[in-house]
């Protein structure tokens, strides 16, 4: 009998400890959170203030203290005030919310712009936030006008959203289109027209089809003949070569096709997700910190240049991802994404102060191949980067 008391008290002596464990965890994360989320609201003030009121910032270069910007018609230019936006949720500074609104204005136009397939980024990540916090039509009517214009680059025989108007490709489609499809959803939900899901869902399955090999890595561009629907190249513009992953567009198609399961509650979407995120995690070339290199087949000579942005979309995914999963493969993928916010907010990856110029986040690589922003801050790093927080703020801490 006394053994089995003390049994008992064992057992609620382990119970206790682990609750009190997971307190602390909990604590850790939020003090986490709230430190990152007080600097990057101070560092974001200095960047808006660094940036010429008509442009959006886009990089800056360390050693030249030298901000690169860009016009509104780039396709990263949603990404600062959505981080803008996000910041403000973490941190309540109506401040932040201001700075947000105010770069809107110089981005409205873009809504009529057919030369681009990036108009989720563009206008999404910038409205869409803006009217989720304050619910606005005439925000409604932006977005729906982007839709029409982004809906304009479908093609019916290829049955896929055209990425770009140069090159010598024909129609070419990258993974990165995958990013934009939640735009379309959200104009199909708000117009009730359904020609925007739908034509989302004939995006993405054909993705699927042409883009992905068997062991769920992609392709980066795929070239469509227009006319007859055909593939005529399967191709990469910012890879190492044509058959190699490059690391931001496999993270590129885990978020998007986590998000196409969380549309349609489709489970080819979500099996199509986690295989990504299999081929991702368990790839022998992927560093122990889980931050990738540029591309997942460079040889080790090249293996110096690491791509935090595909690192920040990770983690921002698979987030997300989690809540779709088993619970094993749930514990497994919050597990990865805490790791990866972990070692993103260490000194290596971390910037403080102006120590970038005002950006968050260090040693991103846009384009390796043609020397295009190498190991530089990137807004759509901070984007996803902030975005995590903010999700696993929402979705794990009590």
């Amino acid at each position: 009998m006394k053994s089995k008391y003390l049994n008992y008290s064992l057992l609620i002596i382990v119970i206790s400890l682990l609750s009190f464990t997971n307190i602390n965890q909990e604590d850790d994360w939020k003090r986490l959170i709230e430190r990152e989320a007080k600097l990057a609201a101070e560092q974001y003030k200095i960047l808006y203030a660094k940036t010429p009121k008509d442009r959006m910032p886009k990089t800056y270069y360390s050693d030249k203290n030298e901000w690169e910007t860009s016009s509104t018609s780039w396709w990263t230019s949603g990404f600062f005030p959505g981080t803008l936006f996000y910041l403000y949720e973490l941190t309540g500074e109506q401040e932040l919310l201001d700075l947000g609104m105010d770069k809107l204005e110089i981005l409205e136009k873009e809504k009529h712009n057919k030369g681009t397939h990036d108009l989720g980024f563009m206008l999404y990540c910038s409205f869409g936030h803006a009217e989720r916090l304050r619910p606005n039509e005439r925000f409604k009517q932006i977005m729906l006008t982007g839709a029409e214009s982004l809906s304009s680059r479908f093609n019916e025989s290829a049955g896929v959203i055209r990425s770009w108007d140069h090159g010598n490709w024909k129609f070419p489609v990258i993974i990165d289109n995958m990013m934009n499809l939640e735009f379309l959803f959200w104009a199909s939900e708000y117009s009730g027209n359904s020609k925007f899901r739908d034509l989302s869902i004939t995006h993405a399955d054909n993705t699927i089809k042409n883009h992905f090999r068997d062991d769920f890595s992609s392709y980066h561009v795929i070239d469509y003949d227009p006319r007859t629907g055909e593939v005529i190249g399967k191709e990469t513009a910012q890879g190492l070569h044509d058959n190699s992953s490059w690391a931001r567009g496999q993270s590129w198609a885990l978020y998007g096709y986590t998000v196409m399961y969380r549309l349609t509650k489709d489970e080819k979407y979500l099996e199509q997700a986690i295989g990504i995120a299999d081929f991702i995690f368990n790839h022998p070339n992927l560093p122990e910190d889980l931050i990738p290199y540029w591309d997942f087949d460079i040889t080790e000579e090249e293996q110096m240049h690491r791509d935090v942005s595909a690192a920040a979309i990770n983690a921002s995914a698979l987030l997300e991802l989690a809540k779709y999963s088993s619970e094993k493969r749930s514990a497994d993928f919050v597990k990865k994404a805490e790791l990866i916010l972990k070692n993103l907010v260490s000194d290596q990856y971390r910037a403080k102060g102006d120590e970038e110029g005002g950006f968050l986040l260090k040693y991103s690589v846009g384009h390796f191949k043609a020397n295009s922003e190498v190991d530089v801050p990137l807004t759509y790093a901070d984007y996803y980067f902030v975005e995590a927080l903010v999700r696993y703020r929402d979705w794990y801490l009590n």
